[in-house]
């Protein structure tokens, strides 16, 4: 089973925050769906006889396509590509962009899930994020899509600087109203060549404080249990049933390839990524030119990748599945490097469902993972 993702690189504006491939203006959208196409078609044969089991229009802002955009993207795929039944078809979205009328259409079309970016619920917030819609847009649009949509999931950013721990609180509680089945919620981060970066650096915002994040997280944590959510990802809060398939397939380490500038693909033994460059991008494709470079995986780098995923989610490192696929000097490897974390309580050794030994993190670990997990890196 694999997976396609789509990045659709425009953007209504840019928020401060963000470091991913996009670009303000529309101009060239139509050549841009052309290359999408044109690529997609291209590589039709790298997945052999994988079936498709999700597609994820991510970007950029993807809910800035028409739905006949959108229903072209899925009709190539379906012709060039197998497709199991009833797919997984996730499209992130604006509030700002989803009008009722736009919802009823996406209701209507092959699309069933949606992955909304709310951030917050308060202007204040919105404004410092520099985001395009207002609160009121957020509440609304949810309204609305909960009418439609039963499988969706909303993002939150917390850390905010100078967001108090029951401003957090109340950001989640109106999640919670909208009885919405996933959230993803994450630190604001501070990336270089960001507005954000460039702010703290001139002295105009406060720096990010990690002890606020960190209670941010912990209350995270504590109110998405109350609801029944799970928190199979450090920043993933779903439902039974209502996982992401397509992240969760990032994270178990199976196959997907990547169409549209920056898009990263990979195949277990390779990882590929397109050039974030929109210009370029369009002109290699009018070319039949795939604009990719490859990097072959080496057996430390896959090993590194699987820990790193690994103690992000709840199926954790399997002992058995490191002997299996890296071998004996890897499992006495891990094995041997996890026991500070282990004494420490940030990491767990427990049985899972399948009698197979896993390493997770613990509660206090999880905030952690991704230290931990470059502590565990062979490198």
């Amino acid at each position: 089973m694999s997976g396609i993702y789509l990045h659709i690189p425009f953007c209504k504006q840019a928020c401060y925050y963000c470091d991913f491939h996009f670009s303000t203006s529309l101009k060239r959208k139509e050549e841009m769906m052309a290359s999408l196409i044109k690529e997609l078609i291209l590589r039709k044969n790298e997945l052999e006889n994988d079936e498709i089991e999700t597609i994820y229009f991510g970007g950029g802002t993807p809910s800035l396509l028409t739905i006949k955009e959108i229903a072209n993207l899925i009709s190539i795929i379906y012709k060039n590509y197998k497709v199991i039944n009833n797919p997984e078809i996730t499209l992130e979205a604006n509030p700002d962009d989803l009008t009722s009328k736009k919802i009823k259409e996406l209701a209507n079309s092959p699309i069933n899930r949606l992955s909304i970016g709310i951030q917050s619920f308060f202007e204040d917030d919105l404004k410092f994020m520099n985001r395009a819609h207002t609160a009121e847009e957020s509440k609304k649009c949810l309204k609305e899509v909960t009418q439609y949509f039963d499988n969706l999931t909303i993002d939150l950013i917390y850390g905010v600087p100078n967001m108090s721990i029951e401003k957090w609180k109340q950001n989640l509680n109106i999640a919670f109203e909208y009885n919405v089945p996933h959230i993803s919620s994450y630190a604001l981060t501070v990336e270089e060549k960001t507005a954000l970066h460039t702010f703290i650096k001139k002295g105009k915002i406060s720096p990010i404080n990690e002890n606020l994040a960190l209670e941010h997280f912990n209350l995270l944590v504590e109110e998405t249990k109350k609801q029944g959510l799970i928190q199979y990802e450090i920043s993933n809060f779903g439902k039974k049933n209502y996982f992401s398939k397509h992240n969760t397939s990032y994270w178990l380490g199976k196959k997907y390839i990547g169409i549209g500038p920056s898009a990263h693909s990979f195949n277990k033994l390779e990882r590929a990524w397109n050039i974030s460059n929109n210009a370029k991008y369009i002109k290699s494709l009018s070319e039949n030119i795939l604009p990719l470079e490859k990097e072959t995986l080496t057996i430390e780098n896959r090993f590194n990748e699987y820990i790193m995923t690994g103690l992000r989610t709840i199926w954790g490192i399997s002992f058995e599945l490191i002997e299996k696929e890296f071998g004996n000097f890897y499992l006495a490897f891990i094995t041997k490097k996890s026991v500070p974390f282990i004494k420490k309580g940030l990491l767990e050794i427990q049985q899972n469902k399948q009698h197979t030994t896993i390493l997770t993190t613990t509660a206090k670990g999880k905030f952690l993972a991704d230290g931990i997990a470059s502590d565990l890196f062979i490198v």
